[in-house]
């Protein structure tokens, strides 16, 4: 990387200030307790470096360490480095607390963070579903194919046929043409053109040759 291609975000701050102080800075594993006023030391050692900026170097060493493998590293007994990896004192215990504290403090962000974010996943599924169904109710019915019948029943064939002269006989029976059907009855008397029959309900009447059938 070229002095005059300038840093653009923190991420690249701090691996840049790794590369060049390597026994101080990592982008790996645990991170060091940094040496109080480790800030100032940069920024004098940096002066130059048209790469970087003070107010970038600021935000990205803010960024390392609030981190969690920095808070991890602030432990009993540790000792803080300088640019250099010498040692500069040991961790004093409120230090060693605060980290602890805001450690666990970052850790509970997070776990709440994802329980809202599952909250929220499940409410939308459940919303998507809900909708899902209701659209599933609000398809039309799938129409009758089936031909429609006709309200009036059709009229049975016809299959009775006209009688014969030798069929016309008191006591035969036969059916009357009624014009809406053929009702059955039997011959009580008979002359040249008239046919007196009796119906099956006992009502007599006199109709012409041409309503009887067989």
């Amino acid at each position: 990387m070229e002095n005059s291609e300038k840093l653009t975000n923190s991420k690249e701050v701090i691996a840049y200030i790794a590369e060049r102080f390597p026994k101080c800075f990592t982008i790996e594993g645990e991170a060091k307790p940094l040496k109080i006023g480790i800030f100032q030391d940069l920024a004098e050692r940096l002066n130059e470096d048209e790469k970087v900026s003070k107010t970038q170097l600021r935000t990205a060493l803010r960024q390392y360490t609030s981190s969690w493998r920095y808070l991890h590293g602030v432990k009993a007994g540790v000792n803080r480095v300088d640019l250099d990896g010498n040692e500069c004192g040991v961790l004093e215990q409120e230090h060693v607390e605060h980290a602890q504290k805001a450690l666990e403090e970052s850790k509970a962000k997070v776990r709440a963070r994802r329980k809202e974010q599952a909250v929220a996943k499940a409410a939308a599924s459940k919303d998507g579903e809900a909708k899902t169904n209701k659209n599933h109710a609000k398809s039309p019915k799938p129409k009758n194919t089936k031909p429609k019948t006709s309200k009036l029943d059709k009229k049975p064939a016809d299959t009775s046929r006209a009688l014969t002269a030798d069929e016309v006989k008191v006591g035969n029976d036969v059916l009357v043409n009624m014009g809406s059907g053929n009702m059955p009855a039997s011959i009580v008397e008979f002359n040249k053109d008239d046919v007196r029959v009796r119906l099956t309900n006992g009502l007599t009447m006199v109709v012409k040759m041409e309503h009887l059938r067989s």
